[in-house]
């Protein structure tokens, strides 16, 4: 990390000639990853990412460069050198003071703490797990990837903040075989923790569900075509809400006004079940930091309450274009991305039903239990989703599974068609990525039903 007094003529060198505002992002990030295909390590990496960003806002417009030489005399040319974009003395007294806060995120066990030898036997363990579940099991992959990223965070406004972030996560992909078709289980668990994350999951488990995923799925017949009633469980379910509404509510969309959601705070935007949140605050919850990127606090910011739009997402550059203040929402992959406005973990909150009446109280429709990946136009909030695992629901009961189900619609209208939802919020971990880089963000909703959705598929209906 930089001396306070480097910091401090780096910013003033920034603003030499005229930006309204400087910022300095420093990081350094140890990373590991293992990956394991069919019993045998496909490759075991470690690296260092180390860099420095210095950015520049004028009025709306920004100017963004970065380096790996953090000498002071290269950081100051660099800064003096972005600052000729602008052509206007603004000579500004900088004084930066470190920021007192608690550490919401404890880390027991460093990644660094522990030997390759013990992560090793860590996925062998989950390969055969998985392997042996079923004879139609032919190819199980297990990556584990972790890292401690420590950032420092400065800019003229005073703040100055150091941070520190280590998250662990493993991904497990079981492929059955029948008869020429495949069909593909997923899990993969991670949190904001060190190793003691393993003590607290049960990864064999984890990886017996991928494949029983998979050979129920490949046993399965085809998914009706249709409109229908849509039940969607928790967990990973809430990645349809992330994709298709969650980025329509950053202000990186927000802002030039090509959100469906632009400028209507105080609207009825969904059923007046829904309450969404975005919360990076949760402690070790996957999505969850400090502070974002821009040296904030992370917040807990309610975007919807009661079916009622109530804000959006935040960061510094998109506030200032909205007039709004920022809620803890600027993120960057590393020193390599300005940040933007991102989620951090993104939640349709607990409603009132327990999974089992929802499913009772529908004679037909869709049951997703597990989803997929799919597209969506951040635009319109139109996507196309795929259902990892489903089954159909007749006469109140689930009734048998079915393979190849797409989910397609609007994220706007979806929001209005949810009229039920459970009590049993749970939350999953994805990546996400925009154009700030790819960033850790956690997903979730209780199981909720939407009374009509398209669901693609090539079976028969009723």
């Amino acid at each position: 990390m930089l001396n306070k007094t480097v910091l401090e003529d780096i910013l003033t060198a920034a603003l030499k000639n005229g930006g309204d505002f400087a910022e300095v992002f420093v990081e350094d990030k140890f990373s590991n990853s293992i990956n394991l295909i069919n019993g045998e390590i496909d490759s075991a990496n470690s690296g260092i990412d180390y860099g420095i960003g210095i950015r520049i806002i004028k009025g709306t417009n920004e100017i963004y460069v970065y380096t790996n030489n953090d000498s002071k005399d290269n950081l100051i040319k660099l800064a003096k050198k972005a600052a000729k974009q602008f052509d206007k003395s603004n000579l500004k007294d900088i004084k930066l003071r470190y920021a007192d806060y608690e550490n919401l995120h404890n880390i027991i066990t460093y990644p660094t703490q522990v030997e390759k030898i013990k992560k090793v036997k860590l996925v062998r363990n989950a390969y055969q797990a998985a392997f042996d579940y079923d004879d139609l099991i032919t190819q199980v992959i297990i990556s584990l990837s972790d890292y401690t990223q420590n950032v420092q965070i400065a800019n003229s406004n005073g703040v100055l903040v150091e941070d520190e972030r280590t998250r662990v996560r493993v991904g497990i992909q079981s492929v059955a075989t029948l008869k020429g078709e495949k069909q593909t289980g997923f899990n993969g668990p991670g949190a904001h923790m060190g190793y003691e994350y393993f003590d607290e999951i049960d990864l064999v488990d984890k990886a017996v569900d991928a494949s029983r995923m998979a050979v129920t799925m490949i046993k399965a017949s085809h998914a009706p075509q249709g409109k229908m009633p849509v039940i969607i469980d928790n967990k990973f379910g809430g990645v349809i809400f992330h994709e298709a509404c969650g980025h329509g509510l950053e202000a990186t969309s927000v802002a030039k006004d090509s959100s469906v959601f632009a400028n209507k705070i105080g609207e009825q935007i969904a059923s007046n079940k829904v309450t969404a949140i975005d919360d990076g605050t949760i402690p070790n919850q996957w999505g969850s930091q400090n502070f974002d990127d821009e040296g904030h606090k992370t917040q807990r910011n309610i975007l919807i309450k009661d079916g009622i739009l109530k804000g959006y997402m935040i960061d510094y550059l998109n506030g200032k274009r909205l007039k709004m203040d920022p809620t803890g929402s600027g993120r960057r992959e590393s020193y390599k991305y300005s940040p933007t406005s991102r989620m951090t973990n993104t939640f349709i909150d607990n409603g009132e039903h327990t999974k089992e009446e929802i499913i009772a109280k529908t004679k037909y429709g869709l049951y997703a239990k597990n989803m997929g990946g799919g597209s969506v136009n951040p635009a319109t909030g139109e996507f196309n989703f795929n259902v990892r695992e489903g089954y159909l629901i007749k006469d109140g009961e689930v009734y048998k599974p079915v393979r190849g189900a797409t989910l397609i619609g609007k994220g706007s209208e979806i929001l209005k068609k949810i009229d039920l939802i459970g009590n049993n919020l749970d939350l999953a971990e994805g990546m996400c990525g925009s154009i700030s880089g790819s960033v850790p963000a956690g997903v979730g909703q209780p199981t909720i039903r939407v009374s009509k959705l398209t669901v693609g598929g090539r079976g028969e209906g009723k």
